[in-house]
């Protein structure tokens, strides 16, 4: 066991965890107020219940022996085997309770994202059971899949930190979301404009100070490669804010607090495939496309007349799908001698993987996320009345407000 590896990944979990709050204060500023802590509860919440799935038979999901390169076994159901000892086959130098708690935090923060998808019309109970049913059946199996000694990382896939474990496949249920539970009143007829756009630009900063853990900490040592991680990672971010707000200066005539806010955002999620496997200058190029091509995207949800709430499938969504894609181009094995090679140093193949990989997490979580809500939809209800979506989540789910002026 490693101890600067050990006390690296506790601080790297500690701050994915951090994330979650982040993104509770980014969504909750978007919200409108009167939707605000019903918002902030369900990214809240998730820390909670997903943490308990995970801890139960999540884990053993994704990182159990492996079941003809679809799903973990039950070996470490209720965590049965997971200790203090490092376990070679995951994580060599680090306890096995400090890996599965990072890979905890992951879990948490991808069904927090999906919220963005139904903010201010799902029934919070209809959203635990969606929850607890997601992490199951779409989370787990697709974190095998990659990690876990699945068919994807098999055939050859990269994915460095989640860019299809975590955001393709919020992105894509964000969709099915969208689809199933329809549009809030008045979508398209009035403006539905954030309440609060300080938090969600403080939410934004957290974001980007938490995902130094996720992506640096995806190299699960204190080495070089978790340097290179920490470096790329930053500069997309930065460059994301230059693609987005150039746009969207050239769209609208202003570049925007929020603009900044979302590209900031956009280029994390782009970078998060990638970080492991490309160097700082291809990191530039990568976050400064991210931009504009989330921007892009999060026009898109206006020609298609779709209601994503808060942008899941814009920013995350294609923001995950640029980022696989990147990779597959910019990869080099000089930074990861364990990777590959992207088009652009040789290897075409590596993008055609890429391509197979994306098409085939977007269509599993598309699929699972669409039957899981038709199914909690007969059980228990998904959408809020008429009359509680009115009033607002705050004190139609929860009895309370987050103002009172």
């Amino acid at each position: 066991m490693n101890g600067a590896d050990t006390v690296f990944i506790i601080i790297s979990a500690a701050l994915v965890m951090f994330m979650t709050p982040g993104l509770a204060l980014f969504y909750g500023g978007l919200a409108r107020s009167k939707n605000v802590l019903g918002t902030i509860m369900q990214s809240f919440i998730a820390l909670a219940l997903v943490s308990l799935v995970w801890v139960l038979w999540g884990y053993s999901l994704a990182f159990g022996t492996d079941i003809g390169g679809l799903i973990g076994g039950f070996n470490f159901l209720f965590l049965k085997g997971v200790g203090q000892e490092p376990n070679p086959q995951l994580a060599g130098n680090i306890p096995h309770l400090v890996f599965m708690i990072f890979q905890c935090m992951f879990a948490v923060i991808t069904v927090a994202l999906i919220t963005g998808a139904f903010a201010e019309r799902m029934k919070f109970g209809a959203f635990l059971l969606f929850a607890v049913l997601w992490t199951t059946f779409v989370y787990s199996p697709l974190c095998h899949w990659v990690w876990g000694g699945g068919w994807m990382g098999s055939m050859g896939a990269l994915d460095f930190a989640g860019g299809a474990v975590v955001h393709m496949s919020s992105g894509s249920a964000a969709l099915a979301c969208a689809l199933v539970l329809g549009r809030r009143q008045g979508f398209g007829q009035k403006a539905f404009i954030p309440h609060n756009l300080p938090m969600t630009v403080t939410g934004a900063a957290i974001l980007w100070f938490g995902w130094f853990g996720f992506n640096a900490g995806s190299a699960l040592a204190a080495d070089g490669l978790a340097a290179n991680a920490f470096v790329t990672t930053h500069l997309a971010a930065a460059m994301a804010i230059l693609g987005w707000i150039s746009v969207e200066k050239m769209h609208r005539g202003q570049p925007t607090t929020l603009g900044a806010a979302s590209g900031a955002v956009a280029g994390l999620v782009a970078v998060t495939p990638a970080a492991g496997f490309i160097g700082p200058i291809a990191s530039i190029v990568l976050g400064f496309l991210a931009g504009g091509i989330c921007y892009a995207g999060v026009l898109l949800k206006e020609r298609l007349d779709y209601d994503d709430s808060l942008d899941v499938v814009g920013i995350h969504g294609l923001g995950g799908i640029w980022g696989a894609l990147g990779t597959g181009l910019f990869a080099s094995l000089a930074v990861n001698g364990s990777g590959a090679n992207g088009l652009f140093f040789g290897n075409a193949g590596q993008l055609f993987i890429q391509l197979i990989s994306i098409v085939a997490t977007c269509a599993f979580s598309f699929v699972l996320s669409y039957v899981i809500l038709k199914i909690v939809d007969v059980l228990i209800g998904l959408r809020v009345s008429l009359e509680d979506e009115e009033i607002g989540l705050d004190l139609s789910q929860h009895s309370e407000t987050g103002y009172k002026f």
